[in-house]
């Protein structure tokens, strides 16, 4: 009878650590399919960008490690917070456009994003309390709302506002994380979250059908997609000129200075085709994530020339 007693005790020890192992693994599987479409253009991003500020400071290696710690988690629910509040408000649309996401799969229930959504957002306010940054986090929680609740996503000039302000949101915490914001840091800061604002069109080509089911007023449904195309890709053109004047000229003529803006041209180059003369959702969301790749790059070539 004790033996019986002491195997039975002894599954139960195995079994606590292997449950809590199981739902560990699954809530880092769920994040990753709320946020992996914008998880490069987001948490690697900024935490790109938070290299660049500790290098152009001259800052510890210490100092980046943790840096970079305390980086990640903030970014991670940052973006974490948006995307289960853009997923579950868009289910419908979802089911045509992006099967895949964790709520329409069925890998998590509606009742369950929406318990995750509330501990995300709490927990992101409190981080940002924590790390002395709390104001820029309660700004993006309020721009999230008008995104989501306000519909500030059904026009693509307040949608480009709201993208435009969540770079300038997780570009600025990336650099005080570090240190003080500097003047060249203000200026990459304010020319990127510019570039979002203008160029985010670039993602509602895969989107148009889905989009015409919620009346979301997009830059292809409102002038046509062939215009839009053209004027876009025209946008993507012109951007290396601007990141030349703006970003790399005051870094001076050295080689370094040049490889990146040759590298950003040409990436921004094969973008302009891109949207021109490849036309089918799969490849305008390769086209996208090309935007962010080129955003990633821009970022890295700060580290570099900073």
């Amino acid at each position: 009878m004790k033996t019986v007693v002491e195997n039975q005790s002894n599954s139960l020890k195995w079994y606590i650590p292997k449950n809590i192992t199981h739902h560990f693994i699954r809530e880092i599987n769920l994040i990753w399919l709320f946020i992996r479409r914008d998880f490069p253009s987001t948490v690697i991003a900024a935490l790109v960008f938070l290299i660049a500020a500790w290098k152009s400071n001259n800052l510890s290696s210490d100092e980046l490690f943790f840096g970079l710690g305390r980086g990640f988690f903030y970014f991670l629910l940052y973006i974490l917070s948006f995307c289960i509040a853009n997923q579950i408000l868009g289910v419908e649309e979802d089911r045509l456009n992006k099967p895949d996401r964790p709520i329409v799969s069925g890998a998590i229930s509606y009742d369950g994003a929406v318990v995750r959504l509330v501990i995300s957002q709490l927990g992101f306010t409190l981080l940002g309390f924590c790390l002395g940054i709390v104001q820029w986090a309660l700004l993006w929680q309020l721009f999230t709302f008008l995104y989501h609740v306000a519909h500030w996503d059904r026009n693509w000039i307040t949608k480009g506002l709201v993208v435009g302000v969540g770079a300038f949101l997780h570009l600025v915490p990336a650099w005080e994380l570090i240190a003080p914001i500097t003047p060249i840091g203000w200026t990459w800061i304010l020319t990127m979250s510019a570039i979002w604002t203008i160029l985010v069109p670039v993602q509602d080509f895969r989107d148009i059908e889905g989009d015409r089911i919620v009346y979301r007023q997009t830059l292809p449904i409102l002038i046509g997609e062939k215009a839009s195309r053209i004027l876009v890709s025209l946008g993507f053109v012109i951007l290396p000129l601007v990141v030349h004047i703006i970003l790399m000229m005051p870094a001076g003529n050295t080689w370094n200075v040049l490889l990146c803006d040759f590298t950003l041209a040409v990436l921004s180059w094969a973008i302009a085709a891109r949207i021109l003369f490849c036309r089918n959702p799969k490849a305008d969301h390769r086209t996208y994530m090309l935007f962010t790749y080129w955003y990633c790059l821009a970022l890295i070539s700060a580290i570099i020339i900073l």
